[in-house]
């Protein structure tokens, strides 16, 4: 299981210096609003893949007036040691410890896995396309963290074809090898999404019916519905490049790149319903995002192949009542990972009864409750 058992943060946001003291129990951080609990599902968010829960940039996460970087780091319940931070000399970068050796994010990724749900992707049914392929690519990069840096290929190779087309005149020896670098990392985004996709269906499939309802998931864009299909890195490599191909004309006049894995799009239904995601009311959009969520956690701990993940679950609580409440703590303990959520209240978590651990956070500081 993983389960962290001591957070240490250093000029982290409005942390100048934190020891918690932790027990592998669920996490409840409690206080008033503006005290930092958010802050502290950041600071365990940068211990997995990418940018953390608000994709924030490494200075933004510096406390303010802070001589030098920041540090996070923890103690996971097999003692193993890890941590992460913002180096500023002799170059800004992020580092990477274990066991107080230097490593990298791939590292990392192998013991920690983390899912996180905040009130910013409430509206993500409802968002741009571009809000839902984040949200789900989000998940894709719990399970499977090289997805991550295939993205970053992508995008890094698309910049470089948007800069040829905006001249108007393309090389065309220039422009294959560009784009042949984005199939390739196209390619591989597009299997990903189609595996996790499947994966958390299964989840959803599995789960009992109760408070959070099941959704039936799809992926729209030609590269995912062939991988669906059973098509190989091949073929969908192939068939990019003849996009990418055939499609210039058309891109020099646009000088963007309009087709590709960049603007596909994950479709949501309300299965109660049958109706689309985006239609459901406010409670059900809530409710079928914890669901998905809950899903996401289930499908990374019957993988088998990485570690349980770690829930972070920002004012997920305060907007249940207390039946909802209690059926979500149910599914959080038989998980069996480490969930940490935050509320306004101490009351909020009182359905966890002693299955978690309660802190008071207040002005940058945390004390847990004995």
């Amino acid at each position: 299981m993983t389960a962290l058992t001591r957070l240490t943060l250093t000029d982290f946001r409005n942390y100048a210096s934190l020891s918690l003291p932790l027990d592998g129990r669920h996490v409840c951080l409690y206080g008033a609003n503006g005290a930092g609990k958010t802050n502290l599902l950041e600071a365990v968010s940068q211990l997995g893949p990418g940018r953390g829960l608000r994709s924030a940039t490494l200075q933004d996460m510096v406390r303010k007036d802070a001589p030098a970087g920041w540090t996070v780091s923890a103690i996971l319940a097999d003692e193993q040691r890890i941590g992460v931070g913002l180096e500023l000399s002799p170059s800004t970068k992020r580092t990477v410890r274990i066991d107080g050796a230097s490593a990298t994010a791939s590292d990392l990724a192998e013991l920690v896995r983390i899912v996180w749900l905040t009130p910013a992707m409430d509206g993500v049914f409802r968002g741009s396309t571009s809000d839902r392929r984040r949200f789900f690519d989000r998940q894709v990069m719990a399970h499977m963290p090289t997805h991550g840096t295939a993205a970053s290929r992508y995008e890094k190779a698309m910049r470089e074809r948007n800069a040829l087309l905006e001249r108007g005149h393309v090389d065309p020896a220039w422009a294959d090898a560009i784009e042949a670098r984005m199939a390739e990392a196209g390619a591989e985004m597009a299997i990903n999404r189609a595996h996790v996709l499947e994966a958390l269906q299964d989840a959803i499939n599995a789960r009992p019916e109760g408070y959070f309802p099941k959704a039936d998931l799809a992926l729209e864009g030609k590269s995912e519905e062939a991988a669906l299909r059973g098509e190989d890195f091949k073929s969908i490599f192939e068939a990019l490049i003849d996009t990418f191909r055939t499609t210039r004309r058309r891109d020099i006049a646009a000088g963007r790149t309009i087709d590709g894995p960049h603007r596909s799009d994950l479709t949501v239904i309300h299965r109660p319903t049958g109706a689309p995601a985006k239609d459901a009311s406010t409670g059900q959009q809530k409710a079928l995002l914890i669901g998905l969520i809950l899903a996401s956690a289930s499908a990374l701990r019957a993988d088998g192949t990485g570690p349980s993940p770690l829930l972070l679950l920002d004012e997920a609580a305060a907007h249940l009542d207390a039946d909802r409440r209690a059926a979500l703590f149910d599914e959080l303990s038989a998980l069996g990972g480490q969930a940490w959520l935050t509320g306004t209240e101490a009351f909020l978590f009182e359905a966890f009864g002693d299955r978690a651990q309660k802190v008071r956070v207040e002005d940058g500081q945390a004390v847990s409750e004995a």
